[in-house]
């Protein structure tokens, strides 16, 4: 039995990430009505922490995709030595991960939402990004949900590492002061919706171009027998 969601118990998984995807959608939507009380409250409290603090959140908010960049490489180490299976799932994440990323810039260019720390004008603990540099969805939380999430697909046990890593980042750009909480929900949404879809056609795809030549033989033996 695997450890990735190409088992028996990818139903059980599906479910999960489409009660997950809903779960985020209806919270983005309750967030943004209330978007600048909720940003006040959490980028304030970060700025008049002390510095100790400070330099947590800025680190979280600005590297923190480093910690998952390096699990998703032992992952990928992972995959290549238990097989071509589950190599060929983490390269569909992989192609997931990166429509994530493309549909968040596509998106931000769309939308063109301003940066709460320009918008609302207060000072933050990391220094807010030039004009041009929209707000909605967050690349960052993006990036980090569809990291996990393809961490996930190959090893279901790092869900809850992972899982943290990722809104520990997320959280962290809103205490930051770069983002509204609707930003970094919406780029969660985001990454997890595109790496699971996206990584699984792609896989399906690729698990037929990549079939052992000796299945393809046994399925046309089977097609003659049954003649």
């Amino acid at each position: 039995m695997t450890d990735s969601l190409t088992d028996a118990r990818r139903p059980r998984a599906t479910a999960t990430v489409v009660a997950t995807v809903a779960a985020l959608v209806v919270l983005s939507i309750l967030s943004f009505g209330f978007r600048e009380s909720l940003y006040r409250a959490i980028a304030g409290s970060a700025r008049d922490s002390p510095s100790a603090v400070h330099e947590i959140v800025d680190i979280t908010a600005t590297r923190g995709l480093l910690a998952l960049v390096a699990t998703t490489a032992v992952v990928v180490v992972a995959a290549w030595r238990r097989g071509r299976e589950h190599f060929l799932l983490i390269v569909s994440a992989g192609v997931g991960t990166i429509a994530a990323y493309a549909g968040s810039e596509m998106t931000k260019a769309l939308v063109t939402q301003e940066r709460p720390c320009r918008a609302i004008g207060i000072d933050t603990v990391t220094a807010c990004p030039g004009a041009g540099d929209w707000s909605w969805p967050s690349n960052h939380a993006t990036i980090a949900a569809a990291f996990a999430t393809a961490c996930v697909m190959v090893v279901r046990r790092l869900w809850p590492l992972v899982a943290a890593a990722a809104l520990l980042i997320a959280a962290a750009r809103v205490a930051a002061g770069v983002h509204y909480v609707h930003d970094v929900l919406s780029g969660i949404t985001l990454g997890i919706l595109a790496t699971v879809a996206v990584g699984l056609l792609v896989n399906t795809g690729l698990r037929r171009v990549f079939a052992p030549s000796g299945s393809a033989g046994a399925g046309v033996a089977t097609v003659r027998r049954s003649r």
